[in-house]
């Protein structure tokens, strides 16, 4: 079907979406249930009724407009939520270039045999009770205690940060009822990598989502006066931690390449200049597109962990945050994919993505795919996140034809 997005529309969408949460430090600030989000929400609500889409909500905050009347949806979209101080295209282009695709198709009295759905998802980012709160709640996959329990990045119970929405507990977990059958949910994202931009080839086609094994650990060791207790005497939790983030880092380098760690967050206490740290809590992120090797990590690091607090005389806590498993993306989505790219002759590159996706989390439930586009020096997550909108352009052309072929 010969038809193409308005790029200029769409880049209006986004210049205007990222007026909510702007951040003084030059980015945006828009976490999921915060007054900037649920101005956003408004905005795209809106967005989706004049382009003649039937909006709903569920439970857990999910915004859905749909094109089509019964069948089994074929989904499109990504987030609008961000980190703090992030970007204006990480997670907000693929919701916007989905809205985009269906208002298109509604400008030319297109109507699909399966309905289409463009969906903005809730809390990717993390910034509430793990990653994943909207996709996770739409496929089911919610941990109750963690949602009862869990303590938000910004210190609050969740249900606190709930108060005052329309939302709460309950209808966070109980989001997936009534779930339709889904046929296929297609993602468009900024690479979050420096490779297309660095080969300059605008499309990148996603085979495999690496999975993430998170935790939270400690070394307890002993705080003692920094002037007076002998080198060789210390129980130093700091010490143990330099040295399991450089033996770890060289694990994963040599023998698992790559694999990724990274040790995101560090606290130390009590955090003196004369005192031996006693305690040292840290983040400890590692990811592998294969799942033996994802296995393999988790007791390798666990026990080198342990073989260095037993050197130092310390002792070794760990807590796992959130896992997410490996995907690869079923062949004949990425046929799809690559057949449209070939059809409007753009180049292309398979790519693997390091970073996780809703995607990642509803290819538990119907078959999943993604397109990346180049972010300018593979900057994410941080105002100095750029893309080009000519690549954008073509993405968004990829996206609609990829949806005509599922939904036609």
């Amino acid at each position: 079907m010969d038809i193409k997005i308005n790029l200029e529309r769409l880049r209006g969408d986004i210049e205007e979406l990222a007026r909510f949460g702007q951040d003084p430090r030059g980015g945006i600030t828009r976490p999921s249930f915060s007054q900037p989000d649920r101005e956003a929400r408004k905005w795209l609500q809106k967005r989706m009724t004049e382009a003649g889409l039937a909006f709903r909500q569920d439970g857990a905050g999910n915004l859905f407009g749909r094109l089509g009347e019964e069948g089994r949806p074929v989904l499109v979209g990504s987030h609008i939520d961000t980190v703090i101080n992030g970007g204006k295209y990480d997670g907000s282009i693929g919701v916007l270039a989905g809205l985009e695709c269906l208002r298109r198709l509604c400008e030319e009295c297109w109507r699909p045999a399966r309905p289409l759905e463009v969906v903005s998802f809730t809390d990717e980012e993390g910034n509430l009770v793990g990653d994943f709160l909207g996709s996770r709640a739409f496929a089911g996959l919610l941990n109750p205690k963690e949602i009862e329990k869990g303590i938000t990045s910004f210190g609050r119970p969740l249900k606190d940060v709930l108060a005052g929405t329309e939302f709460n507990l309950e209808s966070i977990l109980k989001a997936n009822e009534g779930k339709p059958d889904v046929e296929a949910f297609l993602e468009l994202h900024i690479e979050q990598g420096a490779t297309l931009d660095t080969e300059d080839v605008p499309i990148g086609i996603v085979e495999r989502i690496a999975g993430k094994n998170y935790r939270w650990c400690s070394f307890l060791g002993r705080a003692e006066h920094g002037g007076t207790t002998p080198l060789e005497l210390r129980h130093d939790a700091f010490l143990a931690t330099a040295d399991f983030a450089l033996k770890g880092t060289q694990l994963v380098a040599t023998k698992h390449y790559g694999s990724m760690i990274t040790f995101g967050k560090v606290n130390v206490h009590p955090g003196s200049f004369s005192v031996v740290p006693g305690e040292v809590d840290f983040s400890l992120d590692f990811r592998s597109s294969s799942p033996e090797t994802l296995e393999a990590l988790e007791k390798e690091l666990m026990e080198l962990a342990e073989d260095i607090a037993a050197t130092r005389g310390v002792k070794f806590f760990s807590r796992l945050v959130d896992k997410t498993d490996p995907v690869t993306i079923p062949s004949r989505i990425v046929a799809i994919l690559k057949e449209e790219c070939q059809k409007l002759g753009y180049p292309f590159l398979s790519l693997t993505s390091g970073a996780g996706h809703d995607a990642q989390i509803v290819s538990n439930v119907t078959d999943a795919g993604m397109i990346f586009i180049p972010c300018l020096d593979g900057i994410s997550h941080s105002p100095g996140e750029t893309i080009r909108f000519e690549d954008l352009e073509k993405g968004a052309n990829l996206l609609l034809q990829a949806l005509i072929r599922l939904a036609g």
